[in-house]
């Protein structure tokens, strides 16, 4: 069954005093590109949290790409293109789903068109609103 990573699981992969750190390493080390998948979007969340953590966890933006680099050697990247982001937002939009909660509808959809079977994330709540084809999914690591 394929897997699919939300970006709050792999944050935590890359910090050794996070809080999820071995649980989200330890998951994500079990995946390998036919098994497991993330956001395309998940690149530029991970890079944006990466690079604005406050104090000693904020790394540089080279480092931030050797995380990446890593994601992208282990999970297959899953990427909407223009009909499937504007389907999304009708949808999300229909559901009442507004504000930063759109970037997890989308990759909601994402984990969708992997046809994955699981979808772990930390922030279960976020994509309550996006319905059981993905709530019945959703699982913490």
């Amino acid at each position: 069954m394929k897997a699919f990573f939300d970006t709050s699981v792999l944050v935590p992969v890359f910090y050794g005093d996070h809080v999820h750190h071995e649980a989200s390493l330890r998951l994500f080390i079990q995946f390998n590109r036919s098994t497991g998948c993330c956001g395309a979007h998940s690149l530029v969340e991970v890079f944006s949290t990466l690079t604005r953590m406050p104090g000693k966890h904020r790394i540089s933006p080279e480092q931030a790409i050797l995380f990446i680099g890593s994601i992208r050697e282990r999970l297959t990247l899953i990427a909407l293109d223009g009909d499937e982001y504007a389907d999304t937002l009708e949808i999300s939009a229909a559901r009442g789903i507004v504000g930063g909660s759109i970037y997890d509808a989308m990759l909601a959809q994402c984990a969708i068109k992997a046809q994955a079977g699981i979808i772990y994330s930390w922030n279960i709540r976020h994509y309550a609103q996006c319905g059981p084809p993905i709530t019945e999914r959703l699982q913490t690591p």
